[in-house]
C-alpha cells in the first residue's frame, strides 16, 4: 500500500488552472524564508544561490530587489522586481537552451533550478515538495514552454 505526501495530494486535487501566486507584503519579507523553509537544512543559503543562478543564467541581471511570493498550492518563490515589462534573455549552459521571459517567469525557473539542486545536496523531502509545488505553478503559468526550457 502507497501513501500520498502533502505535494501529491495537493496536486491530485487541485487543478493546476486554479493555482495563484499572491505577493508577500513588504513587513513580511523577514519572516519568509523561516517560515516557509526554516525547517529544511541550510535554508539560509537558498536566496544568495538563486541570486547566483540568475547572474549566471542573464547577462541583463545586475542585482537589485526582488519580490517574494506564496502560492495557493502551499510553495513560495521568489521573482526580480522590475520596473518594465521587458523580456529577459536566459540561457542555460548545463543544458544549451535559452528564452526570453518575464522577471516572474525568469524568477521561477531559477527558484526551480536552486530548489532542485538544494533537494539533491540536502536529501530532505521537505525540499523536493518545495520544488514539485513550483512546478505546478510553472506548468500552468502562461510562459510554461520558456520556464521549462531553460529548467530541463
Amino acid at each position: 500500500m502507497t501513501t500520498q505526501t502533502q505535494c501529491e495530494f495537493m496536486s491530485a486535487n487541485e487543478s493546476q488552472s486554479d493555482l495563484t501566486a499572491t505577493p508577500v507584503p513588504d513587513e513580511q519579507r523577514l519572516d519568509f524564508w523561516p517560515l516557509h523553509f526554516g525547517a529544511i537544512p541550510q535554508w539560509i543559503t537558498l536566496e544568495p544561490r538563486i541570486f547566483a543562478w540568475m547572474d549566471r543564467f542573464c547577462d541583463e541581471y545586475s542585482g537589485g530587489i526582488w519580490s517574494f511570493y506564496t502560492l495557493s498550492n502551499g510553495g513560495a518563490f521568489i521573482a526580480p522586481d522590475a520596473d518594465s515589462d521587458d523580456k529577459w534573455p536566459l540561457f542555460n549552459s548545463m543544458n544549451g537552451n535559452s528564452a526570453e521571459m518575464s522577471v516572474e517567469a525568469a524568477g521561477i525557473a531559477v527558484c526551480l533550478i536552486e530548489y532542485s539542486h538544494h533537494a539533491c545536496r540536502t536529501e530532505c523531502d521537505a525540499m523536493t515538495e518545495h520544488y514539485y509545488r513550483l512546478r505546478d505553478y510553472a506548468l500552468q503559468h502562461p510562459e510554461s514552454n520558456a520556464i521549462i526550457r531553460i529548467t530541463d
